[in-house]
């Protein structure tokens, strides 16, 4: 069971059935919920309540849940969100993934999987136990302290992101395989594709820039240079 103090948890979905369902599940869990049927109440919430995660589904009516994704990340908003797509959508989940979603489930999906990403999306937030401080190129990690610097400017990474770059960091010269990175990062590697590993390596390349070359090396991974 989670701690009593697990966090709260902004469901943006428009069936009540389904987020009746999102509910309990995850109040089992020890999270607190509050739920949103419209992406405008969706980004209202996201900023008086400043939830720990955000389970957003992709269509919703107005506002759809990749433009509520795009207009939080816009804001430099980086509270983990797990976007909620149908099964043959998959141009939802990669759009949702390249707006700058952490993870997506597919419906139908297990309520018990639903709360087994979130939990998933929540540890890529903690703060690692590791004190060293990781460089390349003009960018500099502090693991322990969840701080990216990059040209000697603070910058903003979602969780996901931050793991990623982190995995990549600590392997400098070396290639680090597609499914290591999904082991590392993702764990479950059975619910995730590499096209996710490659959408968020395109977001972490927009937000470096050229102060850290992510050199593709086709068909096996990705890698940096020491």
């Amino acid at each position: 069971m989670a701690p009593a103090a697990a966090g709260l948890v902004l469901i943006v979905e428009d069936e009540p059935a389904i987020a009746d369902i999102q509910r309990l599940y995850l109040t089992r869990e020890g999270y607190d919920v509050v739920v949103a049927t419209t992406g405008e109440d969706a980004l209202d919430l996201v900023r008086a309540r400043r939830p720990v995660a955000v389970v957003l589904d992709v269509g919703l009516p107005g506002i759809d849940g990749v433009e509520v994704l795009r207009r939080l990340r816009s804001d430099g908003d980086n509270t983990p969100v797990l976007v909620v797509t149908a099964r043959d959508e998959e141009v939802d989940r990669v759009l949702g993934l390249e707006m700058g979603a952490d993870d997506y489930v597919t419906k139908p999906f297990s309520p018990r999987e639903l709360v087994a990403r979130v939990r998933a999306v929540l540890r890529r937030g903690q703060r690692s136990e590791r004190t060293d401080e990781l460089a390349a190129g003009t960018v500099v990690m502090r693991p322990d302290e969840r701080r990216v610097i990059v040209d000697g400017a603070e910058t903003e990474l979602t969780p996901t992101e931050f793991e990623l770059l982190e995995a990549l960091l600590r392997h400098p010269g070396h290639v680090v395989t597609r499914h290591e990175l999904l082991t590392d990062v993702w764990r479950d590697t059975s619910a995730v594709t590499t096209r996710t590993v490659d959408v968020h390596v395109a977001q972490l390349r927009a937000k470096l820039g050229d102060a850290l070359v992510i050199r593709t090396v086709r068909g096996v991974g990705y890698g940096i240079d020491r």
